[in-house]
C-alpha cells in the first residue's frame, strides 16, 4: 500500500470516469483509454499540464486547498471522494514517514457500559480497519458467525467477508457488503497510510482473495453512517436491519447500532435472537486488555 501509488491510482481512476462530453469539452482524435486526458484535467483545474502530471505521479506535497478544490471540481468528485483526496494530500508531507504499527485500540469502560445498556439493539464498536473491539450481548448474538470464525483473535469484517465462506450466507447481500467494506478500507488508507496493521491487512487480503483485489483496484471510497442491511442468521433466519453509525471522536472509533421497522417480521426475529442470546453460550470478542477506568 504505497502512498504515492494510492494517489496516482485514485486520480487516474477518477479521470477515466469522465468523458470529454460530460466535462463540456470537444473531443479530438482517437482515445486509447477512456476518460479525460491529463491536459484536459489540467485545463479544467486551471493548472499547467506539468503541474497536474506531477500530482498524478503521486506527489501531493505542498498542494494548496485551492488546487485541491479545483481538482475536485474538474474530476467531479463527490463528498466522500473530496474528503479522500484531502486525506491523501494531508498525509503527503514533505518528509518521508516510516510505517508504524498502531497500539491496540481499547474500549473505555464507559463505552462498554453504554453498549451493555443497549439491550434491545445489536451494537458494537469498531476501528477504521473494521476490527470489532467490543459488543453488547445482542451484538454478539447477531455477529456470532463472525466471532466464531475469528477463533479467539480480534474479529475483522474484511477477513470474514473475503476469507471465510460462511460470510456468503451470513450477509443477505454479500456483494454490497464486500463493496462497502473495501470502500471503508480505502478511506482509512487515505486517512492513515502509515498504519502498519492496515497495510498488513490489505496485503493479506490482496494475496488471498481475487474478490478483494478486484474491488481494491476500483478505488471506491464511501462512508456509511446510516442505511439498511439484510442478514441471514443461522438461528433466526432473515433479518432486515437498519443501522446508525456514531463517531466516538475521543477514541477515533465508531459505534454501530442496528434496529428494525416496528411491527415487522424482523422485529419479531430480533426478539427471538435476544431470547436465544440469554440462553446460548456466546463467543466473546478477543480484544486488547481493558482500558483503565475513567
Amino acid at each position: 500500500m504505497d502512498h504515492r501509488s494510492q494517489i496516482r491510482e485514485f486520480l487516474t481512476s477518477r479521470r477515466a470516469r469522465i468523458s470529454p462530453q460530460q466535462a463540456g469539452l470537444v473531443s479530438y482524435g482517437t482515445r486509447r483509454v477512456p476518460g479525460l486526458r491529463r491536459a484536459e484535467v489540467a485545463h479544467l483545474a486551471g493548472v499547467s499540464v506539468e503541474y497536474y502530471s506531477r500530482l498524478e505521479r503521486g506527489d501531493l506535497s505542498g498542494v494548496s486547498d485551492q488546487v485541491l478544490e479545483a481538482l475536485a471540481r474538474a474530476l467531479r468528485l463527490d463528498d466522500d471522494d473530496r474528503t479522500h483526496l484531502e486525506d491523501l494530500a494531508r498525509a503527503a508531507g514533505p518528509a518521508p514517514r516510516r510505517r508504524r504499527r498502531t497500539a491496540p485500540q481499547q474500549v473505555r469502560p464507559t463505552v462498554q457500559r453504554l453498549l451493555d445498556g443497549m439491550t434491545e439493539a445489536p451494537a458494537f464498536v469498531m476501528n477504521g480497519r473494521g476490527d470489532i473491539l467490543a459488543t453488547n450481548a445482542l451484538g454478539r448474538a447477531l455477529y456470532a458467525p463472525m466471532l466464531e470464525a475469528a477463533r479467539g483473535a480480534v474479529p475483522n469484517h474484511a477477513r470474514f467477508i473475503f476469507l471465510d465462506a460462511r460470510s456468503q450466507t451470513f450477509w443477505g447481500d454479500w456483494e454490497r457488503a464486500a463493496d462497502d467494506t473495501v470502500a471503508l478500507l480505502q478511506a482509512q488508507a487515505g486517512r492513515d497510510p502509515f498504519d502498519k496493521d492496515l497495510t498488513d491487512l490489505i496485503g493479506e487480503l490482496s494475496t488471498r482473495s481475487e474478490d478483494f483485489r478486484t474491488r481494491w483496484a476500483r478505488h471506491e471510497v464511501r462512508q456509511h453512517h446510516i442505511g439498511a442491511k439484510p442478514f441471514h442468521h443461522p438461528v433466526v433466519g432473515i433479518l432486515h436491519l437498519t443501522y446508525e453509525s456514531l463517531d466516538l471522536a475521543a477514541d477515533n472509533l465508531t459505534l454501530v447500532a442496528y434496529g428494525t421497522e416496528p411491527g415487522s417480521d424482523s422485529e419479531d426475529r430480533l426478539r427471538l435472537l435476544a431470547s436465544w442470546a440469554t440462553t446460548a453460550d456466546q463467543p466473546q470478542v478477543a480484544g486488547p486488555a481493558p482500558a483503565k477506568r475513567d
